[in-house]
C-alpha cells in the first residue's frame, strides 16, 4: 500500500499530462474483465486506444517501479447539472410537457407493445395533469428536456407524449342541465334564509387514481440512456414493504434515501390550488423530495424498482407502486 502511495505521489502529475488521460487513482487491477486482489495505480482514460496507435511517449507504462498499473476507460467526465440540456439524457434530470414547469425523468422503460424504449414520469409532468377530456394535453404533445422552468424550449424537444393514465380529480363539473338549473333555483331560495350557504349540484365524484403516470416516445433511442444519475442501472422489480430503505434520484434534491412508513395507502392529494384527487394503493416514505422531484423512480438499495414518486409534504413523500404503473401503462422497467 505504501509503495502505491509513493508511486502515485511521484507519477500522477506526469501521467495526467498524457493525451486521453483524465484521472489517476488507486484500485484493484482488472484481468480479462475480472477484478483481482492485486492493488494497482489505475489510470483513467477517456477512450482506450490500441498501443500500436500511440507514440512511445504517449503510452502508459506497465509498471511504475515495482508497482503495477491498470487502464480503465471512463469516457468524458462532465459536471452533472440536472437542470441543463443533456443528450443523451439520463433519468434524474429535468423534463416536462411543454406547458409544465419541470419534473423528473424517472426511468427508461420498454413498451410491451412495440419493444421500444420510452421515457417514464408522472402524468402531471408529461401530460399536464390531464384526465384526457379537459384539453390540457393530447397524445403527440412535445416533451422538453430540460423542462421549461429550467430553460427548455421547443428547440430542446426530447420526445412526444405516447400514453398516459387519466388523472381524475375528486370532483368534476357535471354536464347535466337539470342539475345546473336546480342549483340556480335552490341558491336563489337559500339566499333568503341562509345567505352564507350555497348548493353545488354541478359537482360530481369521478373516481380514484391508482397511479400518476405517463410515458413519452423519445425522438430517437440515442437521445436517452437508462443509467440513473447516482444510482446506475435498474436491476429488477420488487414489492415495497413497511420499513424498507429506498432511494431516488430527482431533478431538485438529487440522490437521497428514505424509509417506507405505510403501504396500501389511500389518501387525498392536492393536484391544483382548487382540486384534490383520491389515490389508492400508494406507499408513503419519510421525506426525500421537493417540488420538481415528481416522476423520480424509487428503488431499494439493490437497485430494484419499487415505485414512482409523485407527491409529498414537508415530512413525507408519496409514491405509486411500480407494479401498478407497469400494468396500466403496459411497460417493463428497462433492465
Amino acid at each position: 500500500m505504501e509503495r502505491i502511495d509513493r508511486a502515485m505521489k511521484r507519477h500522477t502529475t506526469q501521467l495526467m499530462q498524457l493525451p486521453n488521460v483524465v484521472g489517476v487513482g488507486k484500485g484493484r487491477k482488472m484481468v480479462r474483465g475480472e477484478e483481482t486482489e492485486d492493488l494497482a495505480v489505475v489510470v483513467l482514460v477517456e477512450k482506450k486506444m490500441p498501443e500500436k496507435e500511440l507514440l512511445r511517449g504517449q503510452r502508459i507504462p506497465k509498471t511504475l517501479g515495482q508497482v503495477p498499473t491498470d487502464v480503465i476507460e471512463i469516457g468524458e467526465v462532465r459536471l452533472l447539472n440536472r437542470k441543463s440540456f443533456q443528450r443523451p439524457a439520463h433519468p434524474g434530470v429535468s423534463i416536462g410537457h411543454y406547458k409544465v414547469t419541470a419534473g423528473t425523468f424517472g426511468a427508461v422503460v420498454r413498451d410491451r407493445r412495440s419493444g421500444m424504449p420510452l421515457i417514464l414520469s408522472n402524468n402531471h409532468v408529461l401530460a399536464n395533469a390531464t384526465d384526457g377530456r379537459d384539453g390540457r394535453a393530447k397524445l403527440g404533445d412535445p416533451i422538453l428536456q430540460p423542462g421549461s422552468h429550467d430553460g427548455g424550449s421547443m428547440e430542446q424537444v426530447i420526445g412526444y407524449l405516447e400514453r398516459f393514465i387519466p388523472l381524475w380529480k375528486e370532483y368534476t363539473t357535471t354536464e347535466c342541465k337539470a342539475a345546473r338549473a336546480a342549483e340556480r333555483l335552490g341558491n336563489r331560495a337559500l339566499q333568503l334564509i341562509r345567505p352564507n350557504y350555497r348548493l353545488n349540484l354541478e359537482k360530481r365524484f369521478i373516481g380514484e387514481n391508482p397511479v400518476d403516470a405517463a410515458v413519452a416516445r423519445p425522438i430517437n433511442p440515442e437521445a436517452i440512456s437508462p443509467e440513473i444519475i447516482g444510482i446506475g442501472l435498474v436491476k429488477g422489480v420488487t414489492e415495497v414493504k413497511p420499513g424498507m430503505a429506498v432511494q431516488k434520484s430527482g431533478r431538485t434534491t438529487g440522490l437521497n434515501s428514505a424509509t417506507v412508513r405505510t403501504v396500501q395507502t389511500t389518501l387525498k392529494v392536492s393536484v391544483t390550488d382548487n382540486d384534490d384527487a383520491i389515490f389508492t394503493d400508494q406507499f408513503v416514505t419519510t421525506v426525500m423530495s421537493q417540488g420538481g422531484d415528481s416522476g423520480s423512480l424509487v428503488l431499494d438499495n439493490q437497485n430494484n424498482a419499487v415505485g414512482l414518486l409523485f407527491a409529498g409534504s414537508s415530512s413525507s413523500t408519496i409514491c405509486n407502486r411500480i407494479q401498478n404503473v407497469m400494468e396500466l401503462l403496459q411497460i417493463d422497467v428497462y433492465f
